[in-house]
């Protein structure tokens, strides 16, 4: 198996490399619970779909009605929670293939996992495309203020995404605690500050030459202006103080050019935000938890050291 590329940046950027089938495996994770909203009543500006959720064969999620997260407890928690966000390009969200077996590994390591169904902006929402947005914002809060009922750390609040997942949770961390919604409740008083942040294969920028993704077409339309393309980019709302960058991508990916990953490590440095940036040879995109025969199955080992380098697990 290649080893991978390794593009790095600040303190504990110096991370091994072992194979994927020395994975600790401490303990089987329990079920996951059935998804609770995360809105009381409709969501912000209401609409959406009028029936339930649609999910295929493969677990992609779409008609979703009711946005939610689902948790998925340790048997042996170690106080870290991570909210998990699939891809799907903003027109599903692949919870069967990337956010599951995302929450099971980390609950295998103690973390409780939260993987948020987060509405879709083609589903006929009134705020359109800061549908998907909103639901990320709330979660965080819910999750931290929800600390001491799930048993988890409000210090050690983390979040994981892939993919479109990886660009709305990318934005989160950048724009956290900027309201995107009036608030509700107590729970809109609490930060969404997210402690640590996984992107894998994300979708970082909207603007020219990577224009050509769903992720831009379904947020901005085919011809957005310049201003636009960069509010809507992850790299342009990078600023100091945020949460360490954990960044994955395949080489060869033909849907998230990998400048994606390039242009966020470049942003983070200029801002002296803590990044480290995996480059792996092959594995294309959407491989989750490692396309077999590749090194991206590396990922996941790499990313338990560097959250225990961090004191997350």
């Amino acid at each position: 198996m290649a080893a991978a590329t390794i593009v790095s940046s600040g303190a504990h950027a110096q991370i091994s490399t072992p194979d994927a089938e020395n994975r600790r495996q401490d303990a089987m994770p329990n079920a996951p619970s059935s998804g609770f909203p995360i809105w009381h009543g409709p969501p912000p500006g209401g609409g959406g779909p009028a029936s339930g959720e649609h999910v295929s064969s493969s677990g992609a999620v779409t008609n979703i009605a009711v946005p939610t997260l689902t948790v998925l407890r340790p048997v042996k928690p170690n106080g870290a929670a991570m909210l998990i966000a699939g891809g799907g390009g903003y027109k599903r969200v692949e919870n069967g293939k990337e956010a599951m077996p995302t929450a099971r590994w980390l609950a295998s390591i103690g973390v409780t996992s939260f993987i948020l169904t987060y509405r879709l902006p083609k589903e006929g929402w009134t705020v359109g495309r800061s549908a998907p947005f909103q639901d990320a914002e709330r979660a965080i809060r819910i999750i931290r203020g929800q600390a001491r009922h799930f048993g988890i750390d409000p210090r050690r609040v983390g979040i994981v995404g892939f993919s479109a997942g990886a660009h709305l949770l990318g934005m989160q961390t950048a724009c956290a605690n900027q309201l995107s919604y009036a608030p509700l409740d107590l729970v809109d008083q609490i930060s969404g500050r997210p402690d640590l942040t996984l992107l894998i294969y994300p979708i970082v920028t909207l603007e020219p030459p990577y224009q050509h993704t769903s992720t831009r077409s379904v947020l901005i339309g085919d011809h957005p202006s310049p201003a636009e393309s960069a509010r809507w980019s992850v790299q342009t709302h990078i600023h100091p103080g945020l949460a360490p960058f954990f960044l994955v991508q395949a080489a060869d990916d033909p849907v998230s050019d990998p400048a994606n990953t390039a242009i966020l490590q470049a942003a983070c440095d200029q801002n002296h935000v803590e990044v480290v940036r995996h480059l792996f040879p092959t594995g294309g995109h959407g491989f989750g938890l490692g396309k077999p025969e590749t090194a991206t199955m590396q990922w996941p080992r790499m990313a338990e050291q560097w959250m225990a380098g961090h004191q997350f697990i």
